[in-house]
């Protein structure tokens, strides 16, 4: 297991603070987001970013780009690769879509998938995988209904994020990480809870987080575990996060 951070949880902050928080943290690796840290298209930056994480002994485990699937949002995703690839990313997060699997048609299912191969065949050229976003309002709201996406995109560059769904058991959870583990890319690590959601510090989610790292253990699954979102956006959540990562990781070990 590696631990690492999605780099917009901290907007606000450089690459360098990022990178500095993260050697401060025990953190390894680096999800790069493509709206702030590594914009599109940037590959002065990206080429840069790049070359900082690695002198400073982290990896970069993504590039989360902000591109929508089977839409008109002016994103040139051949501008996307370049970037990732300049970044020395190993897979580029994109979005499903912009709507619900139970609000999107067959006809907008279908065109999802197709831009997805496209996509796939673009990053593959450059030797980059792409993955989709687990998260409500798209395609993959649900477990099923990314493993419906997954199969009608069956390409060697296309796997899938995953994180616990707001809301759901930690039998439910389980079950649709299961479902989605042949082609898991990496996990994004947070703990919310209540009805609005409000962040908690992950070790109030301890419970819940063994089970999942212990599942992705079973199955031989050393991928990325990013966290993400912490409480009030302070690095001092940060901190005991990932040292709670930290032993999760090390305890599923034994």
């Amino acid at each position: 297991m590696i631990p690492g951070l999605v780099s917009i949880t901290f907007r606000k902050l450089s690459p360098q603070e990022i990178i500095a928080a993260c050697l401060q943290t025990g953190l390894r690796c680096i999800e790069w987001g493509g709206d702030v840290h590594v914009p599109h298209g940037n590959l002065n930056a990206a080429e840069k970013v790049g070359a900082m994480t690695r002198d400073a002994g982290l990896s970069v485990a993504a590039y989360g780009s902000y591109y929508r699937l089977a839409t008109d949002d002016g994103l040139d995703f051949s501008n996307i690769v370049e970037t990732a690839a300049e970044l020395g990313a190993p897979v580029i997060r994109v979005w499903a879509g912009t709507l619900g699997s139970a609000q999107c048609s067959a006809s907008q299912k279908a065109a999802v998938a197709a831009d997805a191969l496209h996509c796939a065949d673009l990053a593959g050229a450059r030797n980059i995988r792409i993955a989709y976003e687990f998260h409500g309002g798209t395609l993959t709201d649900t477990a099923q209904s990314a493993m419906e996406l997954l199969e009608a995109t069956a390409h060697p560059f296309i796997k899938t994020l995953w994180q616990p769904s707001h809301g759901l058991s930690l039998d439910e959870c389980l079950s649709g990480l299961k479902l989605l583990m042949p082609r898991l890319e990496h996990v994004h690590v947070f703990h919310w809870c209540g009805e609005p959601a409000a962040r908690f510090p992950l070790a109030d989610g301890w419970e819940r987080w063994s089970a999942y790292v212990a599942e992705l253990r079973r199955n031989e699954k050393n991928c990325p575990l990013t966290l993400e979102f912490v409480k009030e956006d302070a690095l001092a959540s940060l901190q005991a996060d990932a040292q709670t990562l930290r032993t999760l990781c090390t305890q599923s070990e034994g």
